[in-house]
């Protein structure tokens, strides 16, 4: 078994706990406390570190656990993503100020139907999506069976797409 190093090991996961933080909460001050709190209790669980199959998936459900307490918690102030100074649109793609701005119209849509997900499809869609997880993690960090998640991420993207496919072709 490898020996696991707090600063290598684990502090290198604070963008990866972060983000999904954000994702749970929708709130940047409120995933960095999650963020700081899941690494004072990983830290205060050094002991068991050699035990654990996998500190990533170990560091992740704890943030998951803790962001969806501070959820309950805080009576889920929905504040969307769009507050925060995110991923700006690829501009590499074309020079015409106006297609530029349309694909900045339909990342901030799609941001916005994924901030309307329901919790469990909403973290599947993060971890898979955007953090590049496999099934199976993801079900260790989301203690579900893998179908779930693949149930989950599916019903997402279909949710997705259709409230997209709407919105797109309202009024014509």
């Amino acid at each position: 078994m490898k020996k696991i190093s707090f600063k290598t090991d684990i502090l290198p996961l604070k963008n990866e706990l972060y983000r999904l933080a954000l994702r749970i909460t929708l709130n940047p001050a409120e995933a960095e406390d999650v963020v700081q709190d899941t690494m004072i209790k990983v830290w205060n669980r050094r002991e068991a570190w050699d035990d654990i199959e996998s500190i990533e998936a170990f560091c992740l459900t704890i943030c998951r656990n803790l962001s969806l307490d501070r959820m309950r918690h805080l009576e889920n102030q929905n504040q969307s993503l769009e507050e925060g100074d995110h991923d700006k649109a690829d501009q590499s793609y074309a020079s015409n100020p106006e297609e530029q701005a349309m694909q900045r119209d339909r990342i901030e849509l799609i941001r916005q139907l994924i901030n309307e997900l329901p919790e469990k499809q909403r973290s599947a869609m993060q971890l898979r999506e955007f953090e590049g997880k496999s099934y199976k993690e993801i079900a260790s960090i989301m203690a579900v069976s893998e179908e779930q998640v693949k149930v989950n991420i599916f019903r997402a993207r279909q949710a997705i797409r259709q409230k997209y496919i709407e919105t797109e072709k309202y009024g014509l």
